[in-house]
């Protein structure tokens, strides 16, 4: 069976007369605000003070986006007789946001937490050398990162919680402890 002349232009015009009668979903974006999902992808946030420089994001990027320099600062010993320690001084952490594919590898590897998706989005520059954004600016999107989710209030107690916990409890209870007064007079029996 032949196909009726005009049937594809009769089918495009329904379409265009059902979409014509709904509401319209755009969000007008410079006047409102979107609002966005919990686990949004902005950019990448940095906790600088548990950054121990130890080159794991650098390395496992697959843009090679982030630059770190860092330096060895001598720590002296802590007790007496003790040796001195070495430990790695952050001088410099930027990503370069016109590299970054945005994959979250350098979140997952980073074993001490210091680096979090925020979900700001609007970092937009007019030169594309201005999306090297150093850490004073990374420090800067930690602010805005979210709360991690509550615990499911069925789950069992984490560890770390827990050993932290019974530690401070076995200390608080040696410290409600009176300890005996000391004798004043000195007697030796």
């Amino acid at each position: 069976m032949a196909p009726i002349p005009g049937s594809g232009l009769a089918k495009g015009l329904a379409v265009t007369l059902r979409t014509m009668t709904k509401k319209t979903v755009t969000e007008q974006y410079p006047d409102a605000q979107p609002d966005l999902p919990p686990r949004t992808r902005g950019v990448i946030g940095l906790f600088e003070e548990n950054c121990t420089v130890c080159m794991l994001c650098a390395r496992e990027c697959p843009d090679w986006c982030i630059y770190i320099d860092s330096h060895k600062e001598t720590v002296p010993a802590a007790t007496p007789g003790g040796r001195e320690r070495s430990r790695n001084v952050l001088d410099r952490f930027a990503i370069d946001f016109s590299l970054c594919m945005y994959c979250g590898i350098c979140i997952e590897v980073c074993p001490f937490d210091a680096l979090f998706w925020s979900p700001e989005f609007e970092y937009a520059e007019t030169d594309i050398r201005d999306l090297t954004h150093e850490r004073d600016k990374l420090r800067e999107w930690m602010w805005t990162v979210p709360a991690p989710p509550a615990l499911d209030p069925g789950a069992e107690e984490p560890k770390e919680i827990a050993t932290a916990r019974k530690t401070a409890e076995k200390l608080a209870a040696a410290q409600a402890e009176p300890t005996p007064p000391a004798d004043p007079q000195g007697d030796e029996s």
